[in-house]
């Protein structure tokens, strides 16, 4: 027997806020809806750029071709409908669908298999609709569709001018924004000088040597305990901290680490002894019995080291064309030493906040090892795939690669795996829509 359907109340702004916060959302985001945003023509989330992909949950994306026989990509999303008793009903269907040739990315299947969603909504042409994505700590979505005539329609105006993200509307859950906040948090550490390293976890605060510190001394500060995701949050904000060796100067040259996935093709991938043994070569140091791989490799540039180009399938002048592409590494020979595929990279950089704050700071050792954080910090806003692939086609992105294998003539060689893409403090704003310089004791 199929549930029987329950009626969906006029919320007001505030019920909609507790009822979205006590389901564990964190950040809550507005789609106004034009009349072709329905369950048949697809709300679009991402227009122009692919911006979408960073701000929404996704999972694993993969290769699909429309009605029209153009290559697209799909993901699906962890996608929920607020009910009137507070709860959430899946919605198994929901999914992003990435368009290259636009760029443009679509939301699509909302409602198929649904149980009580808001159809009257999101099947019409009315214009003046409401869709709210809600956004959990554990990369959930929660949604809510209202009318043009609803009380949700009526107290938005009276937001005033909301901030962006993409074509999405910020909305804030508390009377501080959360831009406000996470610099109000970062003038506070600021202030406190010096800092024991530590981390967090579920048990609390606990002492931590190791050379990452620097990163985990922050997160903790900031109240964010380890929990295995790719990056910190911090209300809708990545943090990234850097260390330099004064704060107060941050070199154009500073190397920062956007992402580290392994390749999913090419030698690597089927045969990675192999690989190192072709393509790595003799410690440079000296260390015997140890062959290494590194070294920045720029797109179009052959590597003196490994005599590696890299190379971009599926882009014509910085744009992709087809989503079926990827990033490779080829000898002389046209051998696919490896490649990471446009729908890995994805997956990957879907982990990556639509917004960041970048937070350089130094380290010491004695009589302990201890940071402080610098008063200037970078925040990053609108970052999207598209900006990353043409950041690698003009150099401001970099494969620099940090692979070894030590023991490499014995019986048991060991291995350490660590794929990076790279660029500097200078280049970091190629990645980004907007990029603010704040200092926290004058904002």
């Amino acid at each position: 027997m199929p549930k029987e359907r329950v009626p969906l109340p006029d919320l007001s702004l505030e019920q909609l806020k507790r009822m979205m916060s006590a389901l564990g959302v964190t950040q809550l985001l507005l789609k106004e809806l034009a009349p072709n945003d329905n369950s048949k023509n697809q709300p679009y989330v991402s227009r122009g750029d692919l911006t979408a992909i960073n701000i929404l949950p996704a999972g694993d994306f993969e290769i699909a071709e429309s009605d029209r026989g153009n290559r697209i990509m799909k993901a699906s999303m962890p996608f929920e409908w607020l009910q009137p008793d507070g709860r959430s009903n899946p919605a198994p269907n929901a999914k992003l669908i990435l368009y290259p040739q636009y760029p443009e990315i679509r939301f699509s299947g909302f409602l198929l298999g649904a149980v009580n969603a808001p159809n009257a909504v999101m099947t019409t042409r009315v214009p003046g609709r409401l869709l709210f994505f809600g956004i959990t700590s554990d990369r959930r979505v929660i949604g809510w569709a209202a009318g043009p005539d609803s009380q949700l329609a009526r107290d938005i105006p009276a937001l005033g001018e909301l901030e962006k993200l993409g074509v999405l509307k910020v909305i804030p859950l508390r009377a501080i924004s959360g831009r406000e906040l996470l610099i109000e948090q970062l003038r506070r550490i600021h202030l406190l000088n010096w800092i024991a390293s530590k981390r967090l976890n579920r048990d609390g605060t606990v002492s931590f040597s190791a050379q990452n510190g620097i990163g985990f001394t922050l997160e903790a500060e900031l109240g964010i305990i380890q929990n295995g995701r790719s990056e910190p949050d911090f209300e809708g904000w990545e943090i990234k901290a850097s260390q330099v060796m004064r704060y107060d100067r941050v070199p154009p040259g500073t190397v920062i680490t956007m992402m580290t996935p392994q390749p999913d093709g090419g030698l690597y991938k089927r045969d990675f002894p192999s690989f190192m043994r072709r393509f790595g070569y003799p410690d440079r140091a000296g260390r015997p019995d140890r062959i290494n791989f590194g070294g920045v490799h720029v797109v179009g540039s052959k590597h003196h080291l490994t005599s590696l180009t890299p190379m971009l399938v599926g882009v014509t002048n910085g744009r992709i064309t087809d989503l079926g592409g990827r990033y490779t590494l080829v000898a002389d020979d046209g051998t696919e030493a490896a490649s990471w595929s446009f729908a890995k990279l994805l997956e990957k950089w879907n982990h990556k906040h639509a917004q960041a704050a970048y937070v350089p700071g130094e380290v010491r050792t004695h009589p302990e090892k201890q940071y402080r954080y610098g008063g200037t910090v970078r925040l990053g806003r609108g970052t999207s795939f598209d900006r990353f692939i043409r950041a690698l086609c003009d150099g401001s992105v970099v494969y620099d690669p940090g692979i070894k294998v030590e023991g490499i003539s014995t019986a048991s060689p060991r291995a350490k795996h660590r794929s990076q893409f790279r660029t500097t403090s200078g280049k970091l704003a190629s990645l980004y829509q907007e990029m603010d310089h704040v200092s926290l004791l004058t904002e």
